[in-house]
């Protein structure tokens, strides 16, 4: 969550009554597309200052504010910096609005993520660089997000989204009918959704052109595509039960992953064959070698169920066979295979309230009063209660830590005394970073080396320090499909700390 807690920021609280199937939904939610940065009650929100050359309106001003917010802020690296903005010249040369200006941030972020606000501020995560193998695959991402703002994709969206609002209005109005009123609104969001479809479909095929135009391979964003699919089965507490990224999601504004690749597929064919045109993979891994993968430490990471915060000073451990992810807003935990989860979050609580009295004052709802109990964690205050939904049972944690209450909530389909004390085991391993972690925690880079004599994908993969499904996680980060093996003098990456 950066622990919801980022440089001035404070990131995280549910707001009043917060039911608690949305909480679960919130601790399931291991990732999404674009996120906004939220208000906690009571609480003044300190978002870093736009660079000097950010013009445009206020509302684009605020707007990239909270996009730095969101995103743990700018990622400083001339070199990169460099790379992308050649990419995006090029691109621009070659696209229908050569007139059309581009301010680039480079988003201090893991998460797979690119998106361009209508007024052409540019943005890119790390984490989809370090994704991407060649300046190509870079430069289809990156035509894509242009190509919104080409055709105003924004704008129409807007309009379309006041019909949406006119229709709800109207029904509301003329009709007392509940059933004819949630029909209408139905039909009107699907056709909202499917519009969004469109206009990503849209965005492919001009962006693959442009790409092309420009020079590089229309191929790559096949690739891309492919290797983010590939990326996402990896990601821990998923599985097809909970998510099956074949499915078409007609709601969604982004179509399935594999209709995409065959659409990009399609759209690169009307430009040129396979193999034509430039990927620039060598000038890319130079680029990109040093570069931060995964969490930033500063803003808290994950190491297998630990998770640390040097810049807060804390840490602590999730239940055996969790997996943490750790967003802007929250630390979410998925056991594998579902049936638990977690969350950790921040919160100004004044100091003049107990914890017990915070645990029952109406954030969240289903709190069972005669379940409150104060008690100690490592020499800091903390309260805990129990909490009961539909289908789900909650333990819920408030611990004090100096200015702030830390507020843990674990879920379980079936609350049993065991699985009550691994709760209670994860909360009490809550205690301050020594000096020794705090200094040792530097962040995990990528590291660009030429494959010798004998060297294998198992054996390069067995030098990352990433050890969970290192071989698969190899393979995706160079693109490298099941049966692709390594020749001497590849380069590749691998991550190393």
């Amino acid at each position: 969550m950066s622990v919801a807690v980022n440089r001035t920021r404070r990131t995280g609280a549910f707001g009043k009554a917060r039911r608690l199937s949305g909480v679960l939904a919130l601790a399931l939610t291991l990732g999404g597309c674009f996120a906004m940065v939220g208000t906690p009650e009571g609480k003044n929100i300190t978002l870093p200052e736009p660079p000097k050359d950010a013009g445009g309106p206020p509302s684009a001003i605020r707007e990239h504010q909270r996009i730095l917010a969101a995103y743990n802020g700018a990622y400083e690296d001339p070199k990169l910096e460099a790379l992308v903005r050649q990419t995006v010249d090029k691109l621009v040369m070659a696209s229908e609005r050569p007139d059309q200006r581009y301010q680039i941030t480079v988003l201090n972020s893991p998460a797979i993520n690119a998106f361009a606000l209508p007024t052409g501020q540019l943005y890119v995560t790390r984490g989809l660089i370090a994704l991407a193998n060649d300046t190509s695959e870079l430069a289809s991402v990156l035509s894509h997000e242009m190509a919104h703002v080409i055709a105003q994709h924004a704008t129409i969206r807007e309009d379309r989204a006041r019909q949406v609002a006119l229709v709800t209005r109207v029904f509301d109005n003329v009709t007392s009918d509940p059933e004819m009123t949630a029909l209408a609104l139905a039909k009107s969001k699907i056709a909202l959704a499917s519009f969004s479809r469109a206009q990503e479909f849209e965005a492919d095929g001009i962006g693959v052109g442009i790409a092309a135009r420009a020079g590089y391979d229309a191929y790559g964003a096949v690739r891309f595509l492919t290797s983010m699919g590939r990326n996402a089965e990896l990601k821990p507490g998923t599985s097809q039960a909970q998510i099956d990224p074949r499915a078409p999601d007609f709601l969604s504004s982004h179509p399935a992953t594999p209709e995409r690749i065959r659409n990009a597929q399609t759209n690169a064919r009307q430009f040129t064959a396979p193999g034509s045109g430039d990927r620039d993979r060598a000038a890319y891994l130079a680029g990109v070698d040093g570069l931060v993968y995964g969490e930033d430490p500063s803003e808290g990471f994950a190491r297998g169920r630990r998770f640390l915060h040097p810049k807060l000073g804390f840490t602590f451990q999730a239940p055996q066979g969790f997996s943490l992810d750790n967003t802007a807003q929250a630390v979410l935990g998925v056991k594998e295979g579902g049936g638990q989860a977690l969350r950790l979050d921040v919160v100004r609580v004044p100091a003049e309230q107990s914890l017990s009295e915070y645990l029952t004052s109406g954030w969240i709802e289903g709190i069972d009063p005669k379940s409150v109990e104060e008690l100690g964690v490592n020499n800091f205050p903390a309260a805990t209660a129990l909490a009961k939904g539909d289908q789900w049972s909650f333990r819920i944690y408030a611990l004090r830590f100096s200015t702030d209450v830390y507020r843990f909530i674990y879920a379980t389909k079936r609350m049993t005394p065991e699985v009550d004390k691994t709760f209670h085991d994860s909360v009490v391993s809550f205690r301050r970073m020594s000096l020794a972690e705090t200094s040792s925690a530097k962040p995990l880079r990528l590291k660009i080396v030429t494959v010798t004599e004998g060297d294998t994908v198992e054996r390069l993969a067995a030098r990352m320090a990433i050890h969970d499904r290192a071989v698969e996680r190899f393979r995706v980060l160079n693109g490298l499909a099941a049966g692709d093996r390594l020749q001497p003098g590849d380069t590749v990456k691998i991550v190393s700390d």
